[in-house]
């Protein structure tokens, strides 16, 4: 299923930006439920309640986001109208409220996604779904491939699985981010990571160093300070290395889709990885920005997405 580019939206940062904030998202039902965590935090998850023997579908969301997001609304909205549910769990701190614990999320959080699946599967999501899926955007792409990737065939609980614009090399899309335009979108992430890690303080005074929180300008400044030791790697180096999904793609052993755009702006085309498990199936299209994929006239829809979603996890 090709990507059939607009030609009134030409080039990555476009097809990045303009489907994020100018195309209307389409409204969605969901019914929220709180899961306390084994770690005596919570978590927030939105649900999609379609008919009984229907696919079930959960969908990890990217850096900042939230079942309010673009991406996430189209699907759910998608799913809904096929009679399928869904779920889009927030990491920790997404979903509007400040989380309990002295953590947040990572791009290798694949511990995290394990403990989501398999309560999905324990309420059982799993047994009263025709097929159980699960999909991951940008950061909560990786994090899946990461999962799928260490758990190997511990991981077949799930029928197949899709990630789309994962920050497959997280060095190589840490460095994109860093230069240039592309800083435009580091602003936007900064500007609501800031203030989370305010809160986190009055929460845990002394969790690490506000002053150099407050002047890091790049994710590698950031990671550094925040992220990486909040969650056990020693510094970003450490943490881009070993959170990137690039590492597992030939342990995975669930069909699985990694579709990214050779003209996204988060992860130039030559990090893009050549070779992968046999059921894995590599999709680089030319276009399609990050997390993207706008097509008919203007002012466009955002539904080839999930179509494209759909169609790789019904043939597989």
């Amino acid at each position: 299923m090709n990507y059939p580019a607009p030609p009134w939206l030409p080039g990555g940062h476009l097809q990045t930006i303009y489907p994020a904030t100018c195309i209307a998202k389409p409204k969605v039902a969901y019914r929220r439920e709180r899961w306390a965590t084994p770690d005596g935090d919570f978590i927030d998850v939105d649900f999609v309640d379609g008919k009984p023997g229907r696919p079930f579908i959960v969908l990890f969301h990217g850096l900042e986001g939230s079942s309010d997001s673009h991406y996430a609304r189209a699907l759910m909205a998608h799913l809904a109208s096929l009679g399928w549910s869904g779920a889009v769990p927030h990491f920790r701190g997404c979903s509007g409220e400040m989380n309990q614990a002295p953590r947040f999320y990572h791009s290798g959080d694949a511990q995290e996604v394990d403990w989501v699946i398999r309560r999905l599967v324990a309420q059982g999501k799993k047994n009263t779904a025709s097929k159980f899926y699960a999909a991951g955007v940008s950061l909560g792409g990786n994090a899946l491939l990461r999962w799928l990737g260490e758990s190997q065939h511990e991981a077949d609980i799930v029928d197949a699985a899709c990630a789309i614009s994962a920050p497959l090399d997280l060095a190589g899309g840490g460095a994109a981010l860093s230069r240039g335009l592309n800083m435009i979108y580091t602003r936007v992430f900064l500007q609501t990571l800031k203030p989370k890690c305010l809160q986190k303080l009055k929460q845990f005074p002394g969790l690490f160093d506000c002053d150099t929180m407050l002047r890091s300008r790049t994710l590698y400044e950031f990671d550094n300070i925040v992220t990486a030791p909040l969650h056990g790697y020693r510094n970003t180096d450490d943490y881009w290395h070993r959170a990137s999904a690039k590492h597992v793609l030939n342990d995975i052993t669930v069909r699985t889709l990694v579709l990214n755009a050779r003209n996204d702006p988060f992860l130039p085309p030559h990090h893009l990885p050549a070779t992968a498990s046999r059921h894995v199936t590599l999709d680089y299209p030319a276009q399609g920005g990050h997390v993207g994929f706008a097509v008919g006239g203007p002012p466009g829809k955002i539904d080839w997405l999930p179509q494209r979603i759909l169609g790789f996890l019904e043939a597989n």
